[in-house]
């Protein structure tokens, strides 16, 4: 297979609407059809390899992930939405450089980009398995029916199929019903406050200061204000008629 992608030096990628990069031109058209042809950018290879960690331990080999894809770096900017890239042999996983990705699709068949994906996708079926107690045990086939029915469904839609989008696919894939706490968006009990600015010394006793903000003590006080009103008041009621009771007191007129 090297040999077939030995004249492969360099390609032109453009930005394309749904903001991934597509393939404009490579330097070996003959056997290279850009039509629909995906390349992955450096976020996407950081994240795809972020999401292949934890399938080491259900098998995962980093030679296959090497073999499926031809690394590029950039060449130059060429405007327009346009960049050249010129291709290397650094390693995805451990080069220092920021690097796309091109899927080796010369043979979409038996070729080693169709090797990743038989391969990501029965580590992550191990990986499901061990984790996840089912009434049946996941099958690969079952996994790869589901995601070949939401292809095809793009494919009926004219939709292209991006690289990324087609390992994210397996990599995140998880049966209808079930969710994994790794797989659960996580919830911070504090995301109410993190758009909160933080505030100065000043500023807090200004807040402190302000009347506008202290309503829950105010309505506290005028409460309590408003019930020693009231028992003043029945106090003053008793008094009253305690002196409406006692008889009143005569003079004496003196002789």
């Amino acid at each position: 297979m090297a040999k077939a992608t030995s004249t492969l030096d360099w390609c032109v990628i453009r930005l394309g609407e749904d903001h991934n990069w597509w393939v404009a031109e490579t330097s070996d058209p003959v056997r290279w059809d850009v039509d629909g042809l995906s390349i992955v950018d450096p976020r996407q290879v950081d994240h795809l390899i972020e999401l292949v960690d934890p399938l080491r331990d259900y098998g995962f080999d980093q030679d296959v992930f090497e073999a499926a894809f031809i690394p590029f770096r950039i060449e130059k900017d060429m405007g327009g939405g346009k960049v050249r890239l010129k291709r290397v042999k650094d390693s995805l996983f451990e080069s220092e450089e920021s690097l796309f990705a091109l899927a080796d699709l010369l043979d979409e068949e038996n070729g080693p980009y169709a090797d990743l994906l038989d391969h990501l996708t029965r580590c992550r079926v191990k990986m499901l398995n061990d984790l996840i107690e089912f009434e049946a045990k996941l099958t690969v086939d079952e996994v790869e029916d589901e995601i070949r029915e939401a292809q095809n469904a793009n494919f009926i839609e004219g939709i292209a199929i991006h690289t990324f989008n087609e390992l994210n696919s397996i990599l995140d894939f998880m049966p209808a019903g079930y969710e994994t706490e790794e797989d659960a968006p996580a919830k911070d009990l504090d995301d109410g406050d993190e758009d909160l600015p933080d505030l100065d010394e000043e500023e807090e006793e200004k807040l402190k200061n302000d009347q506008s903000l202290k309503w829950d003590d105010d309505e506290e006080s005028e409460d309590e204000d408003d019930e020693e009103k009231k028992e003043k008041d029945e106090e003053d009621e008793d008094d009253d008629d305690e002196d409406e009771e006692k008889p009143k007191s005569r003079k004496r007129s003196r002789d």
